[in-house]
């Protein structure tokens, strides 16, 4: 195991009508919010009024930025900065999914860059100094942006998708009620798994060998995926399945699987240049890509954490370690498409002709990938499999 040094600073509220615990979570941050939201589903499901009930009872200023789009816009970011600087906003509620709270996350610490927020992607992390507290109200499993510091936010203008990370990012608190997610949509719901799932892949197939908590920790999550991924698209009001779903999210993506190990991160580097291209909902990208990232890496040298994989997951037995690996892999791409995830590319709108455009975009700022390194002409190689 390689050293590390580890911080969880979000404070979590979990369970049913835990938005009472909103007063508690909020006293320390201030009175003049910026409320940052995405579409109509808050006002639908009657969240919204809770909310803002609460601002106006707890005498609580509030300015709104709404329509937050998935695959989050820059654009998005700099109208929030403007009206946190308009305003004085003290703190940021964001409410929904991972593209809200990432939008939330830069225009906290877009607030005080004096250039572009555009420019703190460029940058790179080093350029982060400060930010504004964020909570969040989270109303999607998937993303795990409730309790970590990651953002990623789209650029259409440069057809770019880029993340920043810091500890200064990390919500101060989050309430997480499962019952916020009965309402999501299942092509929703099954992305949310995928990219679950995909988040733990990252970390777990991993050069460090010596890696034993947290590759057990991995596969158990998974295993949650594979059993309550499928009862949450059967049932949307499950109880247990949406909190374990939930809570699944928050824990693969919050330090704990990846701190003392090498993680990767390349299928997550190939799908943002896809997605900043065709605007595609991350997890069905992932859902296509991964199968493919895994055939393309398998290899002598790394069937042995492939048949870790088949066997402690999936529970297959076959005649040789290469045969248990491809079994692997086939029942992973078997469960994606059970899930109603689509095989290809073309699929969701990709163009043959733009592949090697998004290789290029992929591999910008050097090869990615850490598990097997991969440059441009692997990517371009791995997007034409999945075409």
């Amino acid at each position: 195991m390689l050293d590390f040094n580890y911080t969880i600073s979000t404070k979590i509220f979990f369970g049913k009508n835990k938005i009472e615990k909103l007063d508690e979570a909020l006293k320390h941050y201030g009175k003049n919010i910026l409320f940052v939201y995405g579409g109509g589903s808050i006002k639908k499901n009657g969240l919204y009024d809770t909310i803002t009930n609460f601002f106006t009872r707890h005498f609580i200023a509030y300015h709104e930025l709404s329509g937050v789009q998935p695959n989050p816009r820059i654009t998005s970011v700099r109208q929030g900065i403007k009206l946190c600087r308009e305003h004085n906003i003290e703190s940021i509620i964001a409410v929904g999914g991972g593209s809200v709270i990432d939008c939330a996350k830069t225009i906290a610490t877009g607030v005080y860059h004096d250039r572009d927020p555009w420019d703190l992607f460029l940058q790179g992390d080093s350029a982060i100094k400060k930010a504004l507290p964020i909570g969040t109200i989270l109303t999607i499993a998937g993303t795990g942006s409730e309790m970590n510091g990651n953002a990623v936010i789209s650029n259409q203008e440069t057809q770019q998708k880029l993340a920043i990370h810091h500890d200064l990012l990390r919500p101060k608190f989050s309430i997480l009620d499962p019952t916020y997610t009965f309402t999501v949509p299942k092509n929703q719901t099954a992305a949310g798994t995928v990219d679950i799932m995909s988040h733990i892949f990252e970390q777990y197939f991993s050069p460090t060998k010596d890696a034993f908590v947290q590759n057990r920790l991995a596969e158990s999550l998974l295993k949650t995926c594979l059993y309550y991924g499928p009862l949450a698209l059967k049932q949307p009001t499950h109880y247990e399945a949406r909190a374990q779903m939930m809570w699944t999210s928050s824990l693969t993506l919050n330090g704990l699987l990846g701190y003392g190990k090498i993680t990767d991160w390349a299928t997550h580097g190939i799908e943002h240049a896809v997605s900043a291209a065709y605007d595609v909902t991350h997890g069905t990208g992932l859902a296509i890509l991964t199968p493919y990232w895994m055939e393309y890496v398998l290899s002598r040298e790394t069937t042995d954490k492939f048949v870790e994989y088949a066997q402690n997951v999936w529970g297959i037995k076959e005649s040789s370690d290469l045969a248990v690996a491809r079994k692997g892999i086939e029942k992973t791409r078997e469960f994606f498409t059970d899930l109603g995830m689509p095989k290809t590319l073309r699929g969701v709108g990709v163009k043959e002709n733009k592949l090697e455009d998004i290789a290029e975009k992929t591999v910008l700022y050097g090869d990615v990938g850490k598990f097997k390194k991969l440059g441009k002409t692997d990517v371009l190689t791995i997007l034409k499999n999945a075409f």
